[in-house]
C-alpha cells in the first residue's frame, strides 16, 4: 500500500506528465445506498477519476447546495453511518489505489475524538481530510493528528480571500489547495467565473502545492477552462445528479454516470 503522500502527489505528477489536469470526482458515501455507492465509486475510478472526494454524510451540511444535501439524506436514510464510510474506503482499497479525500464536517471528527478519527481514517485507506467548517487557524490539533498518521490536509480558498488569508491557507495545506470558484454553496452552474485565471494566479503566487478548482463545474467546457490554469478540476453536483435522477435503478445510475464521466474528462487535456 502506497503512503498517502505518494498517492496524492503521484496523481498530480502523472497528470502533469500527460499534459492534462487531474479529475477529482465528488460523491457522497452511501448515496443512494451502501452497495450502489461502492459501484458508483468503482465506475468513477474506471472512467478516469484521479482523486476521489468522498462526502461523509452529515445531517446539517451547511456548505452544500440542495443536490448534495439530498445526497446526504439518501445516504443516511439508506443506513450509512461513519463506520460504514470507513468500511467503504477499505472496500475501495481492495481494487484501487486512487487517492481518497474525505469531505467532512468538524462535528463528525470531534465527536469521535480528533486523534482517534485521524487514526481510523488512515487505517481505512483515506489520504487526506478536507474539513469544511474548520478554518486553518483553528486546525492545529487536527493537523497534528493528520501528520501523526500520514494524512494530508486540504483547505479551501474563496474568491474573497485576501492575500494574507491565501498565505495562511497555503501554510497549513499539506495536500492541495481547493479553490472554490464561486461564493455560496455547491451546485451546478451554467458558466464559470470570469476572473478564474487571475484568482488562480494569486494563489499560485503563494504556494507550490497543487491547486484544484471546484464548485459549479458541470460541463466539459468548464473542465477545459479549469485545466488551462489549474492542476485539477473538481466535479460534484453534476455527478451526484446522475444518482438523484434514478436512485432506485442502479444500472441506470452507473450507465449515466459513466457517460457523464466520458463527457467531462474530455476537457482535461491541455494544448
Amino acid at each position: 500500500m502506497e503512503s498517502s503522500f505518494d498517492r496524492i502527489q503521484s496523481a498530480f505528477t502523472k497528470a502533469a506528465a500527460e499534459n492534462r489536469a487531474c479529475f477529482i470526482a465528488y460523491v457522497c458515501a452511501g448515496d443512494p445506498n451502501p452497495d450502489t455507492s461502492l459501484e458508483v465509486c468503482r465506475s468513477l475510478i474506471e472512467e478516469g477519476t484521479d482523486i476521489l472526494e468522498l462526502g461523509v454524510p452529515f445531517s446539517d451540511p451547511l456548505a452544500d447546495g440542495l443536490t448534495n444535501q439530498l445526497a446526504a439524506e439518501r445516504a443516511l436514510a439508506g443506513g450509512m453511518n461513519q463506520e460504514r464510510v470507513f468500511q467503504q474506503v477499505a472496500a475501495i482499497r481492495e481494487f484501487s489505489e486512487v487517492p481518497i479525500v474525505f469531505y467532512t464536517y468538524y462535528n463528525l471528527v470531534f465527536a469521535r475524538g480528533i486523534d482517534a478519527y485521524a487514526q481510523r481514517a488512515a487505517a481505512a485507506g483515506v489520504d487526506a481530510l478536507l474539513t469544511l467548517d474548520l478554518p486553518p487557524e483553528e486546525a492545529g490539533e487536527l493537523a497534528t493528528a493528520c501528520a501523526r498518521y500520514g494524512l494530508k490536509t486540504v483547505f479551501i480558498a474563496a474568491p474573497t480571500s485576501p492575500p494574507e488569508r491565501l498565505r495562511l491557507i497555503a501554510e497549513h495545506t499539506t495536500g492541495f489547495v481547493y479553490y472554490v470558484s464561486r461564493e455560496g454553496v455547491t451546485g451546478e452552474r451554467k458558466s464559470m467565473a470570469g476572473n478564474l485565471d487571475e484568482k488562480v494566479a494569486a494563489i499560485q503566487a503563494v504556494t507550490d502545492r497543487p491547486l484544484v478548482v471546484g464548485f459549479g463545474i458541470s460541463t466539459a467546457d468548464h473542465v477545459r477552462q479549469v485545466a488551462s490554469v489549474a492542476d485539477g478540476a473538481v466535479v460534484g453536483s453534476a455527478l451526484v445528479n446522475c444518482i438523484a435522477r434514478q436512485p432506485d435503478q442502479p444500472e441506470k445510475i452507473l450507465h449515466e454516470l459513466r457517460a457523464k464521466m466520458r463527457e467531462l474528462t474530455a476537457g482535461l487535456q491541455r494544448g
